[in-house]
């Protein structure tokens, strides 16, 4: 791995928000098994794509800890959506400050170190295309 700092600090993060997301897949499991839910096609559904979510943020935080740029590029995506869901919970008649405090300052803390993680990136590949005399700048 040829991570830096913001990149390997990003890529952690992300790990664990894919660990969170994925933890929310058991109490679905749950309440579908426990015949809880109104539609057990939905539940599957939810389930499955809570799931591929968790998959998909973690490959993220590998592509982001190989220095990818579509790791970057898909992680900050991510952060934006939890942003919005945050922007959600601090908002209308079921407001919940506090989890919405709590899903936006990992994600801004998230979003910052990867735009830091890309302008770092963008350097190094100026840098190289400067020494390797490749006329693209």
């Amino acid at each position: 791995m040829n991570a830096h700092g913001a990149a390997r600090a990003a890529a952690i993060l992300l790990w664990l928000e894919a660990v969170a997301i994925a933890v929310l897949v058991a109490p679905q499991v749950s309440a579908l098994a426990a015949g809880e839910v109104e539609s057990g096609t939905s539940a599957i559904a939810l389930a499955v794509l809570t799931a591929v979510g968790a998959v998909a943020v973690a490959a993220f935080g590998f592509a982001v800890a190989r220095g990818q740029s579509w790791g970057r590029s898909g992680g900050i995506v991510t952060q934006l959506l939890i942003l919005a869901v945050a922007l959600g919970a601090v908002t209308g008649a079921y407001a919940h400050p506090l989890i919405g405090l709590a899903l936006a300052v990992p994600a801004i803390v998230v979003f910052a170190l990867l735009v830091l993680a890309a302008r770092r990136a963008g350097v190094e590949r100026q840098a190289r295309d400067e020494a390797s005399g490749d006329p693209r700048r």
